[in-house]
């Protein structure tokens, strides 16, 4: 079964809550932009909760898109690339508003990318271990 559009944004949100606030507990001190550390927790922290909300509209649209597909799903490998459009919108966002934290470029790119691929290695691998029903379940977490 393919995961449903409620069990996507489920998944989305407690995946990146859990396992990306872990990632970005241990990656903020390693980040190359010389800020103090509460600094750069309050911006990295900033970022991951722009990625989680923003990332609930991505699934909409990308709901959207998968109903013109015959089996209603992206391939695991388009699920991955799409860090690229969510990245350049956060970055977007974050450098022509108000709404995300003075960050450099280096320090944004670091941990944006290393969350994600973390967060996709873990849902398409050593999730399903603890979540045997979770594919059956549409992606379903509650």
């Amino acid at each position: 079964m393919v995961p449903t559009l409620n069990g996507r944004i489920q998944t989305r949100i407690a995946v990146l809550a859990v396992v990306g606030g872990l990632w970005t507990l241990l990656i903020t001190p390693l980040l190359p932009d010389g800020a103090p550390l509460s600094a750069s927790y309050r911006a990295t922290f900033q970022i991951l909760l722009l990625a989680i909300g923003l990332g609930v509209l991505w699934e909409l649209l990308y709901h959207f898109i998968q109903q013109f597909r015959w089996e209603k799903d992206w391939p695991t490998f388009l699920g991955l690339v799409t860090v690229v459009n969510e990245g350049l919108l956060i970055w977007i966002l974050i450098k022509t508003t108000d709404v995300g934290p003075d960050v450099g470029f280096g320090s944004f790119l670091l941990h944006f990318l290393t969350v994600w691929i973390v967060v996709w290695l873990i849902v398409n691998g050593p999730m399903r271990i603890p979540f045997v029903r979770w594919r059956f379940l549409g992606g379903r977490l509650i």
